[in-house]
């Protein structure tokens, strides 16, 4: 199969990473991924939260949803000092370790106030100790010298913040950016549509293409969504570590290389015979493939899938990430093209009439 990149694709990875969607703010990120899925789906929806789906065979009874979320860590404005220091608490799972210095917009209703996660110089770090650098210690500076003037610019308690980090394209191969995880996913998933389109391909049930918000809070978009549509069945994708990086324990978190394909998870949230069914597909299609293994929860959306309506088979398609949470996020575009071609080749081999008893 072809490569699937070119140049309006990475056009629309661009334009959807360096666009902000935190946490309970989804909605521009999700214009930008519906007017990019648009043209392959017969249809679309919206949940109140702001999960998008668009819909391809309508009305079929028996439903598929591939899905992805939309989301990405940031944080809140917590306290304003009287001399006009912001500090901020979590929304996700944001990293303290790497604000200092970052550049950083605070969303108002007047729009972004531009500022930057302030800390004290090393010459004035005296005594052989660095101060401890924990989330109640960071701070922002908006240039502001009092309470009054941040208020003014439109600046309070519960104004969302994102780092100002841009997408690029490292050595040819690795996209590069904040928030990979999981709009990298939304972008898999429209690719998914994208070759059903092109090729002509049909599929005999509904395919619901699911952006779902909230999960760096803990899967409530995706917990909201399955109450609504109801699948039979769910193939969800995310991200995981590419461990090869330094600093990480591969004992502890496995071993798992950008380059080397997606990796498909055994756990108890995973629906083994749809598990097997996708990896007896990657093998025929020399799909290369990573394995990992899930203790008690994936910890990601599978979840949330799997243990609704009684019980969704389930499964998880990622790709290795490198530096999670941070804002130079890294996935190599090759895993991605290889998670699209496995989730679509999967889908053709899929039917309704498909077994998923384990004792029949």
């Amino acid at each position: 199969m072809a490569r699937i990149f070119g140049k309006s694709e990475l056009a629309f990875f661009e334009k959807y990473i360096n666009n902000a969607s935190p946490t309970g703010y989804e909605w521009n990120g999700q214009k930008i991924w519906l007017d990019f899925i648009g043209k392959y789906i017969d249809t679309h929806q919206v949940d109140n939260y702001g999960t998008v789906y668009g819909v391809i065979n309508p009305e079929a009874e028996f439903k598929v949803v591939i899905e992805a979320h939309a989301d990405e860590i940031s944080w809140y404005v917590s306290y304003i000092t009287d001399d006009g220091f912001i500090y901020v608490k979590r929304n996700g799972g944001s990293d303290h370790m790497i604000a200092p210095s970052k550049k950083v917009n605070i969303h108002t209703k007047k729009g972004f106030v531009q500022a930057v996660f302030g800390w004290p110089a090393i010459h004035t770090r005296r005594g052989g100790k660095d101060p401890d650098l924990k989330a109640d210690s960071i701070f922002l500076d908006c240039g502001a010298t009092s309470k009054k003037e941040v208020l003014e610019m439109g600046i309070h308690v519960g104004s969302v913040i994102t780092y100002q980090d841009e997408f690029m394209i490292l050595n040819k191969k690795y996209a590069v950016g904040r928030a990979l995880d999981n709009r990298a996913g939304g972008v898999v998933i429209a690719l998914v549509a994208k070759m059903l389109k092109e090729n002509k391909k049909k599929v005999p049930f509904g395919l619901y293409i699911v952006n779902a918000v909230q999960e760096e809070v803990g899967l409530r978009g995706a917990e909201m969504i399955t109450q609504t549509i109801k699948p039979n069945v769910a193939i969800v994708t995310d991200v995981a570590h590419d461990t090869s990086t330094p600093m990480i324990n591969k004992k502890t978190e496995g071993d798992f290389k950008c380059g080397r394909g997606p990796i498909l998870t055994y756990g108890p949230a995973v629906h083994n015979k749809l598990l097997d069914l996708i990896i007896d597909t990657a093998e025929a299609k020399k799909i290369p493939f990573q394995r990992d293994a899930a203790s008690r929860a994936t910890g990601t959306d599978t979840d949330a899938f799997a243990y609704s309506n009684g019980g969704v088979p389930s499964a998880l398609i990622s790709f290795p990430l490198r530096y999670m949470h941070t804002t130079v996020e890294m996935v190599e575009l090759a895993d991605m093209e290889n998670a699209a071609k496995l989730i679509y080749e999967t889908l053709l081999k899929l039917t309704p009439d498909f077994n998923f008893k384990y004792l029949d």
